[in-house]
């Protein structure tokens, strides 16, 4: 598998509206959504069905339930390392767990899902990366 391959199946999900929990391009995903159909469209089966979740999962457990997560299925890297094809964890605040997932797409720009909005590629600006929390590299990714 390679970086512009994960790249390109996420940019064919811009434009998919907000759906929390959804899963389907072109119809309603939301953070987690997106990467789990990138996913499914480069490697195949989903390697986790994850639980139902609220908006507030984060809030309310207060745990690194997402990094622990993709820790279990993807490899994690130091967040400078981080290229194209690669997932960036985001906190909303920096006394809570990480709860926004995006991917980079290079040239300092990212593809994500975010409540009210459609999926879209944006810069990964300084606001994105005062919040970047962990960084993730797909198994068996090449350049």
């Amino acid at each position: 598998m390679k970086r512009i391959e994960i790249v390109a199946a996420a940019r064919g999900w811009i434009g998919t509206p907000y759906r929390h929990q959804a899963s389907l391009r072109g119809v309603g995903c939301d953070c987690l959504g997106l990467v789990r159909g990138v996913w499914r469209e480069v490697l195949g089966t989903e390697a986790e069905t994850p639980p139902a979740y609220t908006p507030d999962w984060a809030e309310a457990n207060k745990r690194e339930t997402l990094a622990e997560a993709a820790g279990r299925h993807v490899a994690a890297i130091a967040i400078g390392e981080a290229e194209a094809g690669d997932l960036v964890l985001f906190r909303w605040r920096r006394d809570m767990p990480a709860k926004h997932v995006a991917i980079l797409s290079g040239g300092g720009r990212m593809i994500h899902a975010q409540q009210g909005a459609a999926v879209a590629e944006v810069p990964l600006s300084d606001w994105w990366r005062r919040r970047a929390a962990f960084a993730f590299r797909f198994p068996g990714l090449e350049a």
